[in-house]
């Protein structure tokens, strides 16, 4: 996926910082379905299903983050997420650090979390549960086949979905 790998160095992320900057490239208009206030929802999704099944909250912030942030329309755009993951890429070592397996990971994600599959890593699983769980944005219900956590699954059939339970 990525032809160098990179030695690991720790960085602290400072995260409104990096809203702020994303939301800055963002080019859709304010209030659209897919923009910061979706990513802020998709994020307390995927914190609270990655702390139930050992998901890597960080991995699950960044893929918050990075998801939509290439958006070219609210509608039909097959590629936005694949876009969302290369500016990941670029902007690893400056905004963030992760090792190359978590990273890859993230990309993965970005890239993926449109074509409706399943997954059973625990962290790529809670990315797309966590967006998938925010549709009701778009007048659709989320359904329990189309999540990849048991926690996920638990929400639709309890029906604790939807702007009642975001806090």
């Amino acid at each position: 996926m990525h032809a160098a790998r990179r030695t690991f160095r720790s960085m602290e992320i400072d995260w409104k910082t990096l809203l702020a900057r994303l939301a800055g490239l963002f080019a859709l208009e304010e209030g659209s379905i897919h923009g910061p206030a979706h990513w802020e929802r998709v994020e307390r999704n995927g914190v609270l299903i990655a702390g139930s099944n050992e998901g890597d909250i960080m991995i699950v912030r960044l893929f918050a983050l990075f998801h939509d942030v290439c958006r070219q329309s609210d509608g039909r755009d097959d590629e936005h997420g694949a876009r969302g993951a290369a500016l990941a890429a670029q902007l690893r070592g400056e905004c963030f650090e992760l090792p190359d397996d978590n990273f890859d990971r993230l990309h993965f994600a970005c890239t993926w979390h449109t074509a409706g599959h399943l997954h059973d890593d625990p962290t790529i699983g809670a990315c797309w549960d966590a967006d998938r769980l925010d549709i009701w944005r778009a007048g659709l219900t989320p359904h329990e086949r189309f999540m990849s956590t048991e926690h996920a699954r638990e929400l639709v059939r309890a029906k604790c979905i939807g702007p009642r339970y975001i806090q």
